[in-house]
């Protein structure tokens, strides 16, 4: 069965497993999401669940989200996130979910926006190398040759160039939950997921597991 929810990246640490070895882990604070709709085959085209997560005043919210929580009957929430599903019917609009929707050993996907790197040259935005670093090489971190001149007289489409670098939705596959904390309901996470500290998470079941 597919499983996820929305949370919310509070930090990393390292925890030790029984043999004494060292884990470093994220800390997710996972939820509590509610339910603010849900999509079935016959009335939307494919079956998917609609979470909610973090608290918002109502006068922030625009008309047409205030509207569509006041028809699920809910309170409005921050963020939105849709998750796809077989069966849908077994969640209703309303219901609550928390950390316990996940269990020690599980194998998950999280889904992130990366940090934002700014304006990054060659080298570090696509790990290419520099030039000799003499005084008379007069090349040394440039990106290189733009191409010939009269023939084609352009620079093709996908060069790799400076720019901005980051701020990518990011997905880590097939993470290992390595602890389900209910009394802060934060999960604890084996390795590292995109973006900074307080970036919003969507965490689900891995694809690789469903197989």
């Amino acid at each position: 069965m597919s499983k996820g929810l929305i949370g919310k990246k509070v930090g990393m640490t390292q925890i030790f497993d029984e043999k004494g070895m060292v884990i470093p882990v994220t800390v997710i604070e996972a939820g509590p999401c509610v339910v603010s709709q849900v999509k079935t085959v016959e009335t939307d085209g494919y079956n998917a669940i609609q979470l909610g997560y973090g608290e918002v005043k109502s006068s922030k919210v625009n008309k047409p989200q205030a509207g569509h929580f006041a028809k699920a009957n809910v309170e409005a929430k921050k963020h939105l996130r849709e998750f796809r599903c077989e069966e849908p019917a077994e969640l209703k609009v309303g219901d609550e979910i928390k950390a316990d929707v996940f269990a020690e050993g599980d194998k998950v996907d999280v889904q992130g926006i990366s940090k934002g790197k700014g304006f990054q040259g060659v080298i570090k935005r696509h790990g290419q190398h520099r030039g000799p670093m003499g005084h008379g090489s007069m090349y040394h971190r440039r990106p290189g040759s733009m191409g010939s001149t009269s023939t084609p007289g352009r620079v093709f489409k996908g060069k790799k160039l400076p720019g901005h670098m980051g701020v990518q939705k990011i997905t880590i596959q097939n993470l290992e939950v390595v602890k389900v904390d209910m009394d802060k309901n934060v999960l604890l996470v084996k390795g590292s997921v995109p973006g900074p500290r307080g970036a919003i998470l969507k965490i689900r079941t891995s694809v690789k597991s469903c197989k």
